[in-house]
């Protein structure tokens, strides 16, 4: 385990592999990069000739927890392009899931030579999942920080992983000027209102459509109202030099694993491993 200072952060990380290509991979939700099937994924990315980054954004595992910027995506965007700038493994195939496709996707609008390929999978979109998304992420910080302040808010269940990994995350809660938190909390709420113009919350359709790297969309299952399959199609199309495939599981993927969150909602990812190394090899021959 190891830790870089980009951006004024503390940012946990991992590199697995010493191969020739570099991979960043990332999960969803508030995930820290221990929960299972990550590692593994990158494990079976190192053997077909990978170097893999994995690591905890800000909010999420060891990493310190910040709140500035205009949105948390947008933080964990510029975090990611500071990151493997400073390891050296700019620009890198950019691999990830829910959340995590979204910051990639980002990533790569905000900071351009970030990725030289991505792979996305699990996009969050529509009204039902935007809103969920405010209310996980933002909410019960507002609604804490309103009833009882910032000690309040630093005893939620929403941060004891974050504070357990990094002790000094609950003085960096508490240091939060309870005004000003909660104007973030606000900004960041209001970055998932739903809008017609971007399927991505937070990059407009007509940046999604200048996002030049070979892409991989896996398309998401009908039966998925949190990862909209139109989501999936969408950015797709937008895209203009991505392929639309189906993934290695079935239609109820995203129910099943919900139905088994003990085991970890990411543990299949790895299935992903065989479709992800044929296709950089692709898209960007066997040396790259």
């Amino acid at each position: 385990m190891a830790r870089a200072k980009v951006n004024g952060l503390t940012i946990g990380f991992d590199i697995i592999g010493d191969g020739r290509r570099s991979w960043a991979l990332a999960p969803g939700g508030r995930y820290s990069r221990e929960t299972p099937g990550l590692a593994q994924l990158a494990e079976q990315l190192a053997r077909h000739d990978g170097r893999v980054l994995i690591w905890d954004r800000p909010n999420c595992g060891e990493s310190d927890v910040c709140f500035e910027g205009s949105n948390e995506s947008n933080l964990h965007a510029d975090t990611l392009a500071a990151l493997l700038e400073h390891l050296d493994m700019a620009p890198a195939v950019l691999a990830a899931g829910s959340a995590g496709a979204r910051v990639s996707l980002l990533a790569e609008s905000r900071h351009p030579a970030t990725a030289k390929a991505l792979a996305l999978w699990w996009p969050s979109g529509g009204a039902f999942e935007l809103f969920v998304l405010g209310n996980v992420y933002c909410t019960p910080s507002m609604r804490e920080c309103w009833r009882t302040g910032m000690a309040g808010v630093a005893a939620l269940p929403d941060w004891a992983e974050q504070i357990t990994k990094n002790p000094e995350n609950r003085q960096r809660i508490l240091d939060q000027d309870p005004a000003v938190f909660l104007e973030t909390m606000d900004r960041w709420l209001r970055a998932f209102i739903p809008r017609d113009d971007e399927v991505i919350p937070g990059l407009p359709d007509d940046q999604l459509a200048t996002i030049a790297p070979p892409a991989m969309v896996f398309n998401s299952g009908v039966s998925d109202g949190n990862h909209p399959r139109w989501v999936s199609e969408r950015i797709a199309k937008l895209l203009p030099n991505a392929r639309l495939v189906d993934p290695p599981w079935g239609d109820r993927e995203w129910h099943e694993r919900q139905a088994e969150r003990d085991k970890g909602i990411f543990v299949r990812w790895p299935l992903l491993a065989p479709q992800l190394t044929a296709w950089a090899d692709d898209v960007l021959g066997t040396t790259a």
